[in-house]
């Protein structure tokens, strides 16, 4: 997967393009399904050998590790300082082409998930303007059903705050993609800055 996330470099510029906007995406920052490395690292392009290396269980443990949002920056940015001692410019650069794809692959998950999460919410919102509308039909009726109205309307009590909950919930949701483009970011920092050219 590395090797075709990574093939997205050449032409990382058109696919940054704005497009319409996804009605599947609840959020207001727009969607943008993968990171490329061409938007994030500052180092040289990966060549075969660094792309295979990447693939590597050395070099894949500590990509795995770092690109983890509970690590702290600081430790992560240990880690990276205590790979660099032992590689050289082409294990750099496989490090962060592995920590991407780690990154891209959590985002991906993250995306599915907000976009059921909006689908949910789209379903709630319907069910809800069906209880109203069946509760004033019920409150309407000449021959008035009083168990079932205060059932209706218990469970449109109950949706309605779901529903709100969950809104209120959704920009905190929004923001884990943008916490993993900055991630990836720092951490292409910190991987670039063991550079040889960068020291």
């Amino acid at each position: 997967m590395i090797r075709a996330v990574l093939l997205s470099l050449a032409m990382a510029a058109p696919a940054i393009a704005a497009g319409p906007p996804d009605p599947d995406w609840p959020c207001i920052q727009r969607r943008q399904p993968q990171l490329s490395l061409a938007q994030i690292w500052g180092g040289p392009p990966p060549d075969q050998a660094a792309l295979e290396l990447a693939e590597t269980p050395e070099i894949q443990r500590v990509a795995q590790a770092i690109a983890l949002r509970r690590m702290p920056m600081p430790e992560a940015e240990a880690a990276i300082a205590a790979f660099a001692e032992t590689q050289d410019a082409t294990g750099l650069v496989a490090l962060f082409a592995a920590t991407l794809d780690q990154i891209n692959e959590t985002r991906d998950r993250v995306m599915a998930g907000i976009t059921r999460y909006a689908h949910n919410q789209e379903a709630l919102d319907g069910r809800i303007e069906e209880l109203r509308h069946q509760f004033l039909a019920l409150e309407a009726a000449e021959d008035q059903d009083f168990d079932r109205m205060d059932a209706v309307e218990t469970e449109l009590d109950w949706s309605t705050r779901i529903f709100q909950d969950r809104q209120q919930s959704l920009t905190y949701v929004c923001e884990t993609p943008v916490i993993l483009e900055q991630r990836a970011f720092a951490l292409g920092r910190a991987v670039a800055g063991h550079l040889p050219d960068a020291n």
